[in-house]
């Protein structure tokens, strides 16, 4: 691993600079700010001295440079108007000043509302359907038309690129390499051939990207507005509708299938289902298990990843992947999920 203390960009963003940057906006922070949990970017809870439609307190996001351009942000930002516009529960940036995307200190920035809540309870077959039911919403607004200038989730991108950029880099440990190498070639070639199965009728569709159960706020349903919150469109991008479901199953077999049929259950009172994608669930829990090892070696030289990561890149952390990988094929080699 490169152990470089060079000053990272983010290092230029200090307290100051986030007021200033509301300033800027004429929003007038009241001094109290809060880093939140946050790798790819860095985000603030700032409360103000005086409400910006009707919010006391709000959330600024600074993009983590180069990780996007602008027009992809501003796509981002449009597809979450439109959500809201649909009325589906997204936490979307606010319009200031006639914009959402911002420039100050050399970082683009958005401020989106303060929302509460916790993590669903997934457990709960009900909260399951009713997540369902909204994820089948935002599938209805995210197929209405495509992204443009937002990728694709696809192999290439997610799991070839990625792989080939570690080996390229060396950043596995030569003791470990070869187990490594042995157990992505067949889970690649799983991989491909799961996603070449039906891919000319498959429908790709504008999606959250990233929907996992940190992404989803839950207040109580007897509150107004009570139910799920979707935030953070960070990675959305076009794919198939399951990407947006595989990442709220979790347990064995039978656990991962009640959980499934939960979610369809709601998902398909609002939309339609294609249940052929439900063959591209393991291919999509190994695609990110390889994007996320690239994603940390490449966000290394960031303090903050040395810091809350300090297993990444050991010999132990990429047996641990080998173990991981090799369980990954046997799973593709199953029959799929079935509701």
């Amino acid at each position: 691993m490169n152990d470089s203390t060079a000053r990272h960009p983010y290092a230029e963003l200090t307290p100051d600079k986030v007021m200033d940057a509301l300033s800027g906006l004429g929003l007038w922070p009241d001094g109290r700010l809060l880093a939140l949990s946050s790798y790819e970017n860095r985000v603030y809870r700032v409360h103000l001295d005086e409400p910006v439609q009707g919010h006391s307190a709000v959330v600024v996001k600074f993009y983590r440079p180069g990780r996007w351009r602008t027009d992809q942000i501003q796509e981002e930002h449009d597809f979450a108007a439109e959500l809201v516009t649909s009325e589906v529960p997204v936490v979307a940036p606010l319009q200031i000043q006639g914009r959402t995307l911002h420039f100050a200190g050399g970082f683009e920035f958005s401020v989106s509302p303060l929302r509460g809540g916790r993590a669903p309870e997934l457990d709960d077959f009900e909260v399951l359907e009713w997540i369902g039911r909204f994820l089948a919403r935002i599938h209805t607004v995210g197929a209405a038309k495509p992204f443009v200038r937002r990728p694709t989730l696809d192999v290439q991108t997610f799991a070839l690129e990625p792989a080939q950029w570690l080996q390229t880099h060396q950043m596995i440990p030569l003791e470990v390499e070869r187990e490594w190498r042995d157990a992505l070639v067949p889970a690649l070639a799983l991989m491909e051939a799961a996603f070449a199965q039906g891919a000319s009728e498959r429908r790709l569709l504008r999606l959250h990207g990233d929907c996992h159960p940190g992404n989803i706020l839950w207040t109580p349903a007897e509150l107004p507005g009570g139910g799920p919150h979707f935030v953070d469109l960070d990675d959305a991008r076009m794919g198939p509708a399951v990407q947006d479901l595989w990442m709220l199953l979790s347990g064995d077999r039978r656990q991962r299938t009640q959980q499934l049929s939960a979610l369809l259950e709601g998902y398909e009172q609002v939309r339609d289902f294609d249940r052929a994608e439900l063959n591209l669930v393991e291919p999509l829990r190994t695609l990110r298990l390889i994007h996320y090892s690239a994603w940390l070696a490449r966000r290394w030289e960031d303090p903050i990843f040395p810091i809350n990561f300090p297993w990444f890149g050991t010999p132990d952390y990429w047996r641990g992947q080998v173990l991981m990988l090799q369980e990954q094929v046997e799973q593709m080699q199953q029959a799929p999920l079935s509701v």
